[in-house]
């Protein structure tokens, strides 16, 4: 069974808190925003990129080892069947050595995200995986968001903790109100 929205086996509140941290050290919603979509728009995947550099109008993000079309078309397909996050492939199915190799291949590297005006922010870095223990390896949650999770559901979770901030504000007017009332 393929899960298509990777994002919602996080708790979509830390989610939330997290991606809006992540936008703030780059400059905000919209500039975090604009990279996903540079990224989403650029064709081949900026994952291939054999300078290990991706660059949109509003900054870059860089890491240290080139990555193998191979490697990021494995990746996709790992991300999509396996419906519980988990990607450390069970001994003895079809491409256990390949998912390995490509667990190997990219645990080591170190993703940096900066600004291109310094003043918006200092960026951010993160690694594409979080290692839980010997058998279990969940792609990181930032790492899903930037390069391969859709545009609308990153600010769905964006702007959720907005929502929840609007509805708890609107119930503390209201007691508000009632206390002045009485």
């Amino acid at each position: 069974m393929k899960n298509d929205n990777f994002l919602t086996l996080y708790p979509q509140n830390l989610l939330g808190q997290q991606l809006n941290k992540y936008a703030k050290e780059i400059g905000g919603k919209n500039i975090f925003l604009q990279l996903l979509e540079a990224i989403r728009e650029t064709q081949p995947h900026p994952l291939t990129e054999r300078n290990c550099e991706f660059r949109f109008d509003l900054g870059t993000i860089k890491w240290k080892k080139p990555i193998f079309r191979e490697k990021v078309s494995l990746l996709k397909h790992v991300r999509l069947v396996n419906k519980d996050g988990n990607i450390f492939p069970k001994k003895g199915i079809k491409g256990y050595k390949s998912i390995i190799n490509l667990l190997r291949t990219l645990k080591p590297i170190t993703f940096e995200v900066k600004p291109k005006n310094r003043k918006l922010g200092k960026g951010f870095t993160f690694q594409p995986f979080d290692i839980i223990d010997e058998k279990t390896t969940c792609i990181n949650p930032l790492f899903e968001s930037i390069f391969f999770s859709p545009v609308y559901q990153v600010k769905k979770i964006l702007n959720a903790n907005k929502k929840l901030i609007e509805i708890y504000e609107q119930k503390i007017k209201d007691k508000i109100g009632e206390v002045w009332e009485e």
